[in-house]
């Protein structure tokens, strides 16, 4: 029996507009294909909410989220925010807002290399061949969310973590490790930072209750380099907000490009899904944006969110046929592909959809 559900699509800023449809489709023809009921609404958020309402995150898209059961959303960001420090209205803002206001505390970002993009990356096929990550990044605590100040010369960010915030993303990453190689690598800046002394003491007081999984603990510059240097080593990472932004955008060069990269905002109710990629103003607009990482978006939010294994993994085989195809759009494409299997947004879209049929 097909189940019912309610999604909220925030299509964003940017490219955001023009990817966020393509995951929209592949929802819309799962739920045909497997007899769901899936009901849509749309919200705004970022820059085109600042335009409209001034606001960046509108009460009446928040209220809409609070009621959905899952939310895909695009992209946030405006590049005449970019060199502009003084504004005290920003787009980031509405992101950070609604993390907090849903609870969204964990951040899953799975970076697995289709093997046709091998050569995608400008890091050497050997090395990359059979790499698998889980990335647990928290999402609600660190220096984004500590107290500012900003005086004359000076400015702080004040990075600041609880017992409670440490525990809970650390037994989502444990419990995921059950399901997988059963290897945790926790990463912090302990030997420096006080707030990661607290990460680490709570980590491995947690480790205790999954003596099946073995933890491993590393500092965030040394995890920068072995996640280049050997990324088949990991298996579930997890950390801190700030070092889990800095190393997921740098494992983006493991699948290639971040125009290939889903993630997955959960806490305990609402999950929120969204490609890592930005809202890539210079290429907005121009029909390049590649759409499969919001099509992988949406297959995570049929796991995640409703428990739809199947159909998720129905999404993600269509993607990995459109590869095989030879298929590509230019941030995966290189010499060797021809220019008439290098596509556009709409028709890459096109093609996974036929696949997925």
């Amino acid at each position: 029996m097909g189940v019912t559900k309610q999604i909220l699509v925030i299509p964003g800023d940017g490219i955001g507009q023009e990817v966020t449809a393509w995951g929209k489709k592949v929802l819309e023809t799962i739920a045909e294909n497997y007899r769901h009921t899936f009901s849509f609404d749309e919200g705004i958020m970022g820059h085109v909410a600042i335009e409209a309402t001034g606001n960046p995150l509108p009460d009446e898209t928040l209220a809409k989220a609070r009621r959905s059961d899952a939310i895909l959303f695009g992209a946030i960001g405006h590049a005449k925010y970019d060199n502009d420090p003084t504004a005290k209205v920003r787009p980031e803002q509405g992101l950070l807002r609604i993390r907090k206001e849903l609870g969204l505390y964990a951040n899953l970002r799975p970076i697995k290399l289709f093997d046709d993009l091998l050569q995608a990356s400008s890091i050497k096929p050997e090395i990359l061949q059979g790499a698998d990550i889980l990335f647990f990044r928290e999402l609600t605590g660190d220096v984004y969310f500590g107290e500012k100040q900003r005086n004359g010369d000076s400015a702080s960010d004040l990075m600041i973590y609880h017992r409670y915030e440490v525990e809970r993303i650390a037994r989502k990453a444990y419990e995921a490790a059950r399901t997988r190689r059963r290897k945790l690598c926790s990463v912090d800046k302990a030997n420096v930072l006080e707030a990661s002394r607290l990460w680490r003491e709570v980590v491995q007081e947690v480790a205790k209750e999954y003596p099946d999984v073995e933890t491993e603990h590393m500092f965030i510059d040394n995890a920068a380099m072995q996640l280049i240097k050997d990324p088949k080593r990991f298996d579930v990472v997890v950390t801190g907000n700030l070092f889990g932004d800095i190393l997921t955008d740098e494992a983006s060069q493991i699948a290639g490009s971040m125009g290939m990269l889903a993630s997955a905002s959960v806490g305990d109710t609402v999950g929120f899904y969204e490609p890592i990629h930005g809202s890539a103003h210079d290429i907005a607009g121009k029909g390049i944006a590649n759409p499969l990482a919001s099509i992988l978006s949406a297959a995570l939010l049929l796991d995640i969110s409703f428990g739809l294994k199947e159909e998720s993994q129905r999404v993600i085989k269509a993607v990995d046929v459109t590869l095989r195809q030879g298929f590509r759009t230019m941030d995966i494409a290189n010499k060797h592909t021809p220019n008439d299997f290098v596509l556009g947004t709409d028709a890459m879209g096109t093609k996974v959809l036929e696949n997925l049929q």
